[in-house]
């Protein structure tokens, strides 16, 4: 075990260098992108990869996405193919700085850790500010999965991350909660039609509308479970994941009395003998003796987003045994919500 996890500061003095100057030496260092907070290593540096396997206690089957300061770095990790280079560019163009990994052909300098020994790298570019001056002061490429214990909530704030990983790891470098909340779209724009992975902030029809080439929307079947020993395609997409210690129950709401949605799971919870917890909608009734978390304007999909992982640990540290969570409507980022809704859910 490391020592005590150094908490630095993104907006303090001399932290910066420090997290940069741990990067470059192969340490470990958590840092916040847009989406979530990220376990950061140099990805030219298998050991440093490695370490990040063992930090989280992640399989190896599971692939990592590389984070790049610029589009020019890309070339050092990523070998586009002149057939593609359009598509991509496009992409990239659209895109980046922002909250979507792209898969492409990986370069000789990214090992089988990195991939889970698949020929293709995801990769991109931040839109973090102090994501980006870390990267650009680390000035090498940056394998960063989210910065928990494999399969757990992932993490928004720094106090997040050491809950999980303080005494793991080197660093963690603090620029206060992300604002997307969700991990990034991941797509593979090698293929015909496109690919995506795990749908994030970015849906699927913007990155078509970007193309104009289609978007195939990608179903984890069985064997995509936490416990298969084979390499998954992609990053994201075990079929249970983002999970709490609390069961999670998934509610439809009622048409037209979201209000009085929670009470009989509620109360059969509580028959049961179990501690509820709800994340609750703004406006929404309130239940008596189940504990509850605000989690945002029931119409503004963009702020449920952002509360849903700090939502489920909250209620978490409040030890309850259930966390009810209504389903919102499909569509845009309100995918991403349902998708990490539906692996938390998911038995063990």
């Amino acid at each position: 075990m490391l020592p005590e996890t150094l908490h630095l500061y993104a907006d303090q003095a001399g932290d910066l260098p420090r997290a940069a100057e741990l990067l470059q030496a192969g340490g470990l260092v958590a840092f916040a992108t847009e989406t979530v907070y990220g376990l950061g290593a140099n990805a030219l540096m298998p050991a440093a990869v490695a370490a990040i396997f063992s930090a989280k206690g992640r399989p190896a089957w599971d692939p990592v996405i590389v984070h790049l300061a610029t589009v020019e770095q890309l070339a050092v990790v990523a070998a586009v193919p002149t057939e593609l280079a359009t598509r991509v560019a496009r992409l990239t163009e659209a895109f980046w700085p922002g909250p979507l990994t792209l898969l492409l052909p990986r370069t000789e300098a990214i090992g089988d850790a990195v991939t889970a020994g698949r020929p293709l790298v995801g990769v991109r570019i931040p839109a973090h500010p102090a994501a980006q001056a870390l990267l650009a002061a680390a000035g090498v490429p940056v394998a960063a999965p989210s910065a928990n214990r494999f399969g757990h909530t992932s993490p928004t704030t720094a106090a997040h991350v050491l809950a999980d990983l303080d005494g793991r790891i080197d660093a963690v470098l603090d620029a206060g909660p992300t604002r997307i909340g969700v991990e990034s779209t991941v797509l593979d724009p090698t293929q015909t039609p496109m690919v995506l992975y795990r749908p994030g902030a970015i849906s699927a029809e913007e990155l078509a509308k970007a193309t104009g080439v289609a978007v195939e929307v990608y179903v984890a079947s069985a064997t995509c479970s936490s416990n298969e020993p084979s390499s998954l395609p992609s990053p994201g997409v075990g079929i249970r994941h983002y999970a709490p210690q609390a069961r999670v129950v998934l509610v439809e709401p009622l048409t037209g009395d979201l209000a009085s949605t929670l009470l009989e799971p509620a109360s059969k919870a509580k028959d049961s003998g179990d501690r509820v917890g709800l994340l609750l909608p703004d406006g929404w009734a309130h239940l008596s003796g189940s504990q509850t978390v605000a989690w945002g304007d029931w119409d503004v999909p963009e702020t449920l987003a952002a509360n849903l992982f700090a939502g489920l640990r909250e209620l978490d540290a409040r030890g309850v045994d259930v966390i009810l969570v209504p389903l919102p409507p499909s569509g845009g980022i309100r995918d991403a919500i349902l998708d990490r809704l539906n692996k938390a859910a998911r038995p063990s």
